[in-house]
């Protein structure tokens, strides 16, 4: 690229370094920020065809609610019956039950046939055994645990009702706010930090019954999809050691994967919920943006995080996601949209149901062993009575992928610059370069990115969900990669395998659609991997309903991880 084709040259950098921004920058970066500026600037260029001057930003969250789903339980004859899954069943031991899924334990503790104790001890037991080798724990609240687990048991004894969750231990990415605990956000800037109040999220599984065992390993300030995080113990893939968990919600996936609970929060700004359950052989929902609050949660991009569970089974994500979804008064950006039950209609038929399957874009780049790992999930859905069809993706994909990175990385920036100037020092080389770029991209192009949006959707929408009820695509392009192949370097080669991570998942978020990942078996170097559903605005209930079919087919989500002991 030539420097007159660069956005912004780095004599400009260094100068509006000097007298505006502020922020310790050496010449070496400056001078290689323009190309990667440049960039950037080319994602918006190839979008202003399609700029309309009267859009609003705005228009994209109209567009969500213009194009959403009509919800499984609105269609005539849904059968809502909702068998168990096929399970372990209440048992004994420490791993008995750290085997059951969270609807089993949950139920076992509804029924009375185990306590809240026994989860909570048995969740504990692992994690003292386990998380030496995992690092998935940042903090671990033991006492006030087993505290709540025994108030618990004693207002069950006293015939008091039990939650959809009663009893169930989780922990969550340690960028979920609980008054008074720390919540380090996987930094050292806020390794002191407690927050006054309390997640809304947090507050609702607290009514649901839920047990908060702490918080869990993320990537600083949730910036990177690999998992690895220089701050602190390196977090572990369950099924190789030697491979990534991805991240930024490592933790989560490595807790959940590696039974210390039942599932766990993440974030997902460009795949940090569904690339971790990828990797770790678990099930990962993310949202519909809107659909849960993001009030007392770390912001990494506001235009694109939304906050979602991982967990062992589809099923478990359904029952977690109905707890929390919703609108909430102390965050004006979530959607007033009823929340349906999620768990009442993933037993209706999927005769009909149309299921697109891609011609262009997330086909493309892709590793045999996943691809051909996928297809194999065409047969188990056909079986099922969907159908399966081609659609030809739009040409504007790659346009919305490569923006997505620019609105993550001026609203990162705008974030962090107080702490940029005055600690610089306290973030890690990676992450501190990652945020760079964001403080010199020019504000057209940052609210051009947001205009497109809306445009970017409904085109989206019109091209697949006019072809199809939901699409079938691949979660990593790629076998999880090698702690040695995602080793932080400077260069060209690092910055590709980064960013063809969240190939397949970046323009979710984007496109602010929801998105279901689901393990469909094991690259020919024996790693999970997984395909996600993406759906219309809100189309969870559907999204659910094909996962948990396919579940129910398939035994992949209950092999146990291979890193681990039985």
């Amino acid at each position: 690229m030539t420097e007159a084709a660069m956005a912004i040259s780095s004599e400009t950098i260094d100068r509006l370094n000097r007298e505006c921004q502020g922020i310790p920058l050496s010449g070496e970066r400056a001078a290689e920020l323009p190309i990667e500026l440049g960039q950037l600037h080319a994602a918006v260029e190839a979008a202003r065809p399609d700029h309309d001057f009267d859009r609003l930003p705005a228009s994209f969250e109209q567009a969500l609610h213009a194009l959403r789903a009509v919800e499984d339980g609105e269609q005539a004859g849904a059968d809502t019956s909702t068998p168990r899954d096929a399970g372990t069943g209440a048992a004994g031991s420490a791993d008995e039950i750290a085997a059951l899924s969270l609807c089993e334990a949950a139920d076992a503790v509804a029924s009375g046939a185990l306590s809240a104790t026994d989860l909570v001890g048995a969740a504990l037991a692992r994690i003292d055994r386990l998380d030496g080798q995992l690092h998935a724990f940042i903090r671990l609240d033991r006492e006030d645990a087993l505290a709540r687990a025994r108030e618990m048991d004693r207002n069950r004894s006293r015939g008091g009702e039990a939650g959809p969750l009663a009893g169930v231990p989780l922990a969550h990415k340690d960028m979920y706010y609980r008054a008074g605990k720390v919540s380090s956000c996987g930094s050292r800037i806020r390794r002191e930090f407690r927050p006054a109040a309390t997640a809304t999220v947090l507050q609702r599984l607290d009514t649901a019954g839920a047990i908060d065992l702490g918080g869990l390993a993320m990537v600083e300030f949730a910036m990177g999809p690999h998992g690895f995080n220089a701050h602190l113990p390196r977090c572990r893939n369950v099924w190789d050691f030697e491979r990534i968990p991805c991240g930024s919600s490592s933790g989560s996936g490595a807790a959940v994967a590696g039974r210390l609970v039942y599932a766990a929060l993440g974030s997902d700004t460009g795949g940090s919920i569904r690339c971790p359950a990828a990797a770790n052989g678990v099930a990962g929902i993310n949202p519909t943006q809107g659909r849960v609050s993001r009030f007392g949660c770390m912001p990494m991009s506001w235009s694109l995080d939304v906050m979602g569970p991982l967990a062992r089974t589809v099923r478990d994500c359904a029952r977690v996601l109905g707890v929390i979804a919703g609108a909430d008064k102390n965050d004006a950006t979530t959607s007033a949209q009823p929340v349906p039950d999620y768990e009442a209609t993933i037993e209706q038929s999927l005769r009909g149901v149309r299921i697109g399957i891609p011609a262009g874009y997330f086909d493309e780049d892709l590793d045999s062993g996943v691809a051909a790992t996928v297809e194999a999930t065409h047969a188990v859905f056909a079986g099922l009575g969907a159908t399966l069809v081609p659609v030809a993706m739009p040409a504007l994909l790659d346009t919305v992928s490569a923006i997505h990175p620019l609105v993550m990385k001026c609203e990162g920036a705008a974030n962090h610059l107080p702490w940029k100037r005055a600690q610089d020092e306290d973030y890690s080389d990676e992450v501190g370069k990652r945020l760079q770029a964001g403080f010199f991209i020019p504000a057209t192009d940052y609210i051009n990115a947001l205009q497109y949006r809306a445009h970017a959707l409904r085109t989206f929408a019109d091209a697949v969900f006019g072809a199809c009820d939901a699409l079938l695509t691949p979660v990593l392009p790629m076998p999880t990669p090698t702690l040695a192949d995602t080793a932080y370097r400077d260069g060209p080669a690092y910055l590709k395998m980064v960013v063809g991570l969240t190939r397949n998942t970046r323009v979710v978020n984007y496109l602010g659609l929801p998105a279901l990942s689901v393990t469909c078996g094991f690259t020919p170097d024996g790693m999970p991997t997984s395909f996600q559903l993406i759906g219309r605005p809100f189309a969870e209930p559907l999204l659910f309903r094909l996962g948990h079919q396919y579940q129910r087919e398939t035994d992949w989500h209950r092999r146990w991880p291979t890193a681990l002991p039985a």
